[in-house]
């Protein structure tokens, strides 16, 4: 395989990209070329429109270089190079990780976990030993102490809120609807005995002691 010099402003973009490229993919591709260096070609046209490593070309770009690694592939008709353009993204999807090959791999990395395309923090916890995650569970779930003085601040805001509201609220007593009278000819039509009254819920409450809010049973 030939891989040649090609400059980025003779570089085109395809018509159409399978690959949508989002930042935080760009910001990774851009930690590894500056860890490894350009790793692999962008495949391009003898036309010079990019078949294969647009994210790269993007990044590359963001980067302010100005060449590119790249392999040019010639003489594809245009139904080729689409195909090229497909297997290329799917391949790589259809593969699976050993995960038993990436712990080893974790494992051996364990003092140096800065690795482009995965969250280092993640990594660690990985990683832990048996008293760093006795440590980092009993830790969870406390809240820091500036943002309890936070909570308590609010709460003791709402507190005298709801109580200047309570001496001013007026409490509403629900009232039983009055029989609803149904015509005789109804009641002999539907078999009604007794008049009818609408049937009511019952609603329940009693009053906070503290604040005078109703709490609904």
């Amino acid at each position: 395989m030939k891989i040649v010099k090609k400059r980025l402003d003779e570089l085109k973009a395809p018509e159409r990209n399978i690959r949508l490229h989002t930042d935080k993919q760009i910001r990774e591709f851009r930690r590894s070329i500056e860890m490894f260096g350009q790793i692999r070609p962008v495949v391009i046209d003898e036309n010079g429109v990019v078949l294969a490593g647009n994210g790269l070309v993007e990044t590359l770009r963001s980067m302010g270089r100005t060449e590119a690694d790249c392999y040019v592939v010639k003489g594809l008709t245009e139904s080729e190079k689409k195909k090229l353009m497909l297997a290329d993204n799917r391949i790589f999807d259809l593969g699976v990780d050993d995960l038993e090959a990436f712990d080893a791999f974790i494992l051996e990395l364990k003092d140096d976990l800065d690795i482009p395309g995965f969250d280092e923090d993640m990594l660690r916890s990985l990683v832990m030993d048996a008293d760093d995650v006795d440590d980092l569970i009993s830790e969870y779930g406390k809240i820091p102490e500036e943002k309890v003085e936070e909570m308590l601040e609010t709460r003791e805001r709402y507190e005298a809120q709801e109580e200047r509201l309570a001496e001013t609220a007026v409490e509403i007593k629900p009232v039983e609807p009055p029989a609803v009278e149904v015509p005789q000819e109804v009641r002999d039509e539907a078999g009604y005995q007794e008049p009818f009254k609408a049937e009511t819920v019952e609603h329940r409450y009693i009053l906070c002691p503290k604040c005078g809010e109703r709490i609904w049973l």
